[in-house]
């Protein structure tokens, strides 16, 4: 096993803090911009609502990006320097410029969303447009869409199984998934930039583990090279997203934030243990599904509700016409309640019967269990259970995982 590439990861370091104070400084720099271009919104968690510019993501985005821009040709350099390269390497080199090609489409994209305000099956169209260059570049510089097979169902499946296309599929929904899960779990001030931080901090222990007892060394320091900018600007952004709010991340800092995770894990060959990292987001996203396929009522908001009397929040609650509700949707709030995950109202009205149900969030669930809570400690909160979720990944990925793989 060869020297660290330390050089490099120090330039990195170095350019990454200097892009977290940046974006530290210029945040409030252009909070008067934001709102003079109407780029504002009402923080309805606080007595006073006061005005908060939106869309904060496009400055740590662009901070982001202006980072690895300049970073680009250190590592090449430094391999022709330092003697490692005999020729230059053209894989590594299209593996960045494609990687940062669909993080740039993405910022754009998320930051056109804030703007237009678009429905949420754009939501879906626009991360699955922003992948393509992704999976271009994993068509053209690795290309393997062969997995190796747990070992309960190889006698079924042999030890390896080739999923062609169906990769490629795997890999589009991935980026899709990673940049609507941060923003479903949203609504209170500092919890998508606080979980990105802790999703992104987690990564980077894993990618140093690997780099220091693993195999796949060029994997993850393309992983850290990509996310240790992305950790230092988003801490910048969260100093000032953090309880009370001055800024709002918009929709720009999602799809930003979940492209990235999804760069990293698909061009840095990790896509599955990245996504145990996102436990949090995939209990809050298989809770939502119910309301995100609209078999139950969904309003546009599922934010919790600020309470004036006592300055905490409570559950929200979506109120609908029992029949209105399909035969599948009361089955499913049948089924919730009994288990207790879910709040069910009930009462008759002129019309009929009415349900009300509190919103299927993450968030929403946490307040049924611990009461209405200050809006500050609910974020904190929900980051320890982000925090938890890492622990449960790092326990998955080297201990669980010799039950189904040869580690």
């Amino acid at each position: 096993m060869g020297a660290l590439p330390v050089f490099p990861l120090l330039i990195n370091l170095a350019g990454s803090v200097l892009g977290g104070l940046a974006t530290l400084t210029l945040i409030p720099a252009f909070k008067e911009r934001f709102i003079a271009a109407r780029l504002y919104g009402t923080d309805l968690n606080k007595i006073n609502r006061k005005i908060v510019p939106e869309s904060q993501g496009v400055i740590s985005g662009a901070v982001f990006l202006l980072i690895l821009f300049c970073f680009i040709p250190v590592p090449f350099l430094c391999c022709f320097v330092e003697e490692q390269c005999k020729e230059f390497p053209h894989h590594e080199f299209v593996a960045v410029i494609g990687s940062l090609l669909a993080i740039c489409c993405m910022i754009f994209l998320g930051f056109a969303d804030d703007v237009l305000n678009l429905r949420w099956r754009h939501k879906l169209l626009l991360p699955t447009a922003a992948s393509l260059p992704l999976l271009m570049v994993y068509f053209t510089t690795f290309g393997n869409t062969t997995i190796v097979v747990p070992k309960p169902l190889r006698a079924l499946l042999g030890l390896h199984v080739d999923l062609g296309v169906l990769y490629y599929v795997y890999m589009g929904m991935l980026a899709v998934f990673c940049t609507n899960a941060i923003n479903i779990l949203a609504g209170i001030n500092g919890l998508e930039a606080g979980q990105s931080v802790v999703i992104a901090g987690s990564i980077i222990v894993f990618n140093i583990v690997e780099l220091l007892y693993g195999d796949c060394r060029d994997d993850h320091l393309f992983s850290l090279y990509f996310l240790v900018p992305f950790f230092f600007t988003t801490c910048g952004l969260l100093y000032h997203n953090w309880y009370p709010s001055d800024v709002f991340v918009g929709d720009t800092f999602c799809y930003f934030a979940g492209m990235t995770f999804a760069v990293v894990g698909i061009v840095g060959h990790f896509s599955k243990t990245m996504l145990l990292f996102f436990i949090p987001q995939v209990l809050n996203f298989l809770y939502s599904l119910p309301q995100l396929l609209h078999i139950i009522p969904c309003p546009r908001h599922r934010m919790p509700r600020f309470d004036d009397s006592t300055g905490k929040l409570g559950m929200s609650y979506s109120k609908f016409k029992a029949k209105d509700l399909s035969p599948l949707g009361a089955l499913i709030i049948k089924v919730t309640e009994a288990l207790r995950i879910v709040d069910v109202r009930r009462a008759l009205g002129e019309d009929g019967e009415f349900i009300e149900i509190n919103n299927m969030t993450l968030i929403n669930f946490v307040l049924r269990v611990v009461g209405p809570t200050h809006e500050e400690s609910l974020t904190k909160l929900l980051l320890l259970i982000q925090a938890l979720g890492s622990c449960s990944a790092f326990l998955i990925r080297y201990l669980l995982v010799r039950l189904f793989y040869d580690v």
